[in-house]
């Protein structure tokens, strides 16, 4: 179940700090996307108790190619550094960072692929705040909660997510993926890529076993946005929105936020629609399918 529904941060300032609404859980996912600066010589993203950090992910740019800094700062005083001298990050490119909280460490992915792990110095249930600075630009910040996680390793995390490289466009399209536990309140669905130039099409649809809880179609040709459902072998009725937040030849990210009544859609950092639930039994939407004219860089289903 999903103990807390946070809607995700779109485009902050840098630093950026928040609270995290009833702490970090076992099983709770934190998302950073990004971009680093051309010129950067370091960026951090630390999860803090007051004046504490419990984890200090720090890329750092000196001395070539550069590395990654792990640590906790506790009463004042900085432990011992782990560091891993290569860096997932390069100046200048987009990235996506996932922190997966276990009760033995956090299993950090980066770009779709295991990185590192850094076991806990001081209880993850005391931290209440994210905070994120340093020559970098933020995208999104988003929270949720992996349905029935216990101790996992960073191979099977990151297939449950599906996560891919932020960097390339490199995710087949049509683009399906199974949502292990379903839909739960608090969900977050993040697909980022490229619309195509010459598009006439862009559809993302929520499955269940007999049908389609939610599709969420943009028609280029009409310039419309189309929303409906499919079940019991006939369409529902359709919503029509000539708000098109969607422009050929250029990036997207789209953010589906699943809340007690309805689908909240955010395109580009903006919400732009929302659909009420028809498909009331969450957990029963299992599938999330993307086709149409876009290339996908980075999925979390």
């Amino acid at each position: 179940m999903a103990l807390y529904q946070q809607l995700p941060f779109f485009n902050p300032s840098v630093p950026f700090t928040r609270l995290i609404q009833g702490g970090l859980q076992e099983g709770t996912i934190i998302t950073v996307c990004g971009r680093v600066l051309s010129d950067a010589d370091r960026f951090q993203v630390d999860l803090k108790y007051g004046s504490d950090i419990a984890l200090h992910f720090n890329p750092r740019y000196e001395g070539g190619s550069g590395y990654i800094m792990h640590n906790t700062l506790q009463r004042g005083r900085w432990g011992s550094e782990e560091r891993k001298y290569e860096t997932p990050f390069p100046r200048g490119q987009m990235f996506a960072l996932q922190i997966l909280v276990t009760l033995s460490s956090y299993k950090i992915s980066t770009n779709g692929k295991p990185f590192s792990e850094y076991k806990h110095r001081m209880p993850f249930s005391w931290v209440d705040r994210i905070h994120v600075s340093g020559n970098m630009e933020v995208k999104l910040v988003a929270f949720q909660y992996l349905v029935g996680l216990f101790e996992v390793d960073l191979t099977k995390f990151n297939k449950r997510l599906n996560i891919c490289c932020a960097t390339k466009y490199n995710i087949t399209v049509p683009y399906k993926s199974i949502i292990h536990g379903g839909l739960q309140l608090g969900k977050v669905i993040i697909i980022q890529g490229f619309i195509n130039p010459q598009a006439n099409r862009v559809v993302i649809s929520l499955r269940h076993k007999t049908g389609i809880a939610f599709v969420y179609s943009a028609d280029f040709d009409e310039n419309l946005v189309l929303c409906n459902t499919y079940g019991d072998g006939k369409w529902g009725k359709e919503e029509q929105s000539e708000l098109m937040p969607f422009k050929k030849g250029q990036p997207l990210q789209v953010t589906v936020f699943c809340s007690r009544h309805q689908y909240q859609v955010f395109v580009n950092g903006e919400q732009t629609h929302t659909y009420s639930h028809c498909h009331t039994k969450l957990e029963e939407i299992d599938v999330l399918e993307v086709s149409g004219d876009v290339q996908l860089s980075f999925v979390q289903p």
